[in-house]
Parts: structure tokens; C-alpha cells; sequence
């Protein structure tokens, strides 16, 4: 069962339960669970983008609107739309679960540069301060107006050890994950557990449970993070919709 939008090499392997028609669980590697996790790292004016307002649950479809609609001049001073419309997203993707989602939503980021103000006088305080809301008063003994505007210089943060980590994931590699269909992960069972959780299940006769391979794509990728939003059977949400 494999998906036309699938743009890299991951799946999931699902149990199917053919008489009622559900999701049992899914086992899954690494990547898939650390796609899972990535997507709570979303904001929710990129959620609403990645989904199209007219597919967002409840109103936030309709409070992104009103962003996109509001004059600019009801902004405050240097302040963009942008801010909300296109947040920054951490830049904790890997390579091998970025073909999940648009590459376009998630890369736009914010690219708004500050203007920065200082006081005009050149006053020994004010040379020290900085605002962001032009002809502020100084707040220092001269009295001026914050209206030398100061050059901005966006700067990159050194690569730290720990931000490399990212690049890694957040799960460990070499172990096999199991995935119910309301989102609980946890390290696959062993054969026995498996067997009592069938029972749990309530599974009397194993004839009806049905193994599938689905391909993970983009498609797929955004249909999990709006069941996720909207259902408590999720695989069974996404895999098995007629």
C-alpha cells in the first residue's frame, strides 16, 4: 500500500483489526516517532497555514484571517504582521522527516529586522540605550528623543554540541517504537505483552487482524497532524478512510 506522495523511505507498519474496521497500534523506527513529536513544536499560525483555514478545527482559521485582513497601521511601530502569519520555527528538522510536511511553510520563516532608535543629542546615557519605538523620550538627564536610528546586524549563533543534537531527533535510533491509534508511544512491546494487549483489545480470533505497510509522504504527514488535532483514532483516521 503505497502512497504517490511519499518523497522518502519511511513507514509504518500497522495491525489491522478487518471486522471493525481499526487501527490497533503501529510499529514504527525512529523517524516517524520523531516526526510525531516535531509536530508540537509547530505553531499555531503554521498549523493553520499547513492545513488551510478552511480545514482548521474550531477558529483559528478565522483568527489567522483576521491577521492577514487587519490594516497595518493598527500595528504597533515596527512591529510586522509576519510576527504572526510566519512564526519562526526551531530549526530541529532532520533531514529524513522534513519530506512530511510542505518544505515552504516551514522554511518561511520571519524575516522582519528590528529599527532600532537612540537618543539624537548623543548624550553619554543614550549612547548606551537603545529602543525600538521611534522619538521614545531618552529616560536619561537630557531630556532628548530616541530618534537616531541604529544600523542592525542580524548575527548567527555558534553551534553548540547541544543544538547539533537536534539534528538527531529527539528518540534513539535501533529500537523499534509501537504507535496506538490515539497517538500513545511507547518502546515495542515483547511477543508476550503483544499477545495480552490483543486481549485487551478484546481480539478474540486472530483470523481477522490484517498486516499493513503504509509509505509516509507529505499527504500522509498532514493528515496526521489533523487527526492529531481533531480525533482520538488517528491511524485509524488516516490509513483506513474510505
Amino acid at each position: 500500500m503505497a502512497s504517490n506522495s511519499a518523497t522518502n523511505n519511511l513507514s509504518l507498519k500497522v495491525l489491522i483489526d478487518t471486522k471493525r474496521k481499526k487501527v490497533l497500534f503501529a510499529e514504527a523506527s525512529k523517524d516517524v516517532v520523531d516526526f510525531l513529536f516535531t509536530l508540537l513544536q509547530l505553531p499555531l499560525a503554521t498549523v493553520v497555514k499547513l492545513l488551510t483555514k478552511e480545514d482548521v478545527v474550531g477558529s483559528l482559521g478565522n483568527l489567522y484571517s483576521s491577521v492577514e485582513n487587519l490594516n497595518h497601521v493598527y500595528m504597533q511601530p515596527n512591529l510586522s504582521k509576519d510576527l504572526l502569519l510566519n512564526p519562526t520555527i526551531p530549526p530541529y528538522f532532520s533531514p529524513s522527516i522534513s519530506g512530511l510536511l510542505p518544505s515552504a511553510a516551514i522554511n518561511n520563516h520571519s524575516q522582519l529586522t528590528p529599527k532600532l532608535y537612540m537618543c539624537s543629542c548623543g548624550c553619554r546615557g543614550g549612547s548606551n540605550t537603545v529602543t525600538d519605538v521611534n522619538n521614545s523620550s531618552c529616560g536619561n538627564y537630557c531630556g532628548g528623543r530616541m530618534t537616531r536610528e541604529v544600523r542592525f546586524i542580524k548575527g548567527h549563533a555558534i553551534t553548540s554540541a547541544h543544538s547539533e543534537n537536534y539534528n538527531n531527533g529527539f528518540v534513539k535510533e535501533g529500537i523499534t517504537y509501537m504507535i496506538m491509534d490515539d497517538l500513545v508511544i511507547q518502546p515495542a512491546m515483547s511477543t508476550i505483552s503483544s499477545i495480552t494487549m490483543l486481549k485487551q483489545f478484546n481480539v478474540k480470533d486472530v483470523g481477522v487482524l490484517k498486516e499493513a505497510v503504509f509509505q509516509l509522504g507529505i499527504n500522509e504527514g498532514l493528515k496526521l497532524l489533523k487527526a492529531s488535532m481533531e480525533s482520538e483514532t488517528v491511524l485509524t483516521s488516516v490509513f483506513l478512510a474510505s
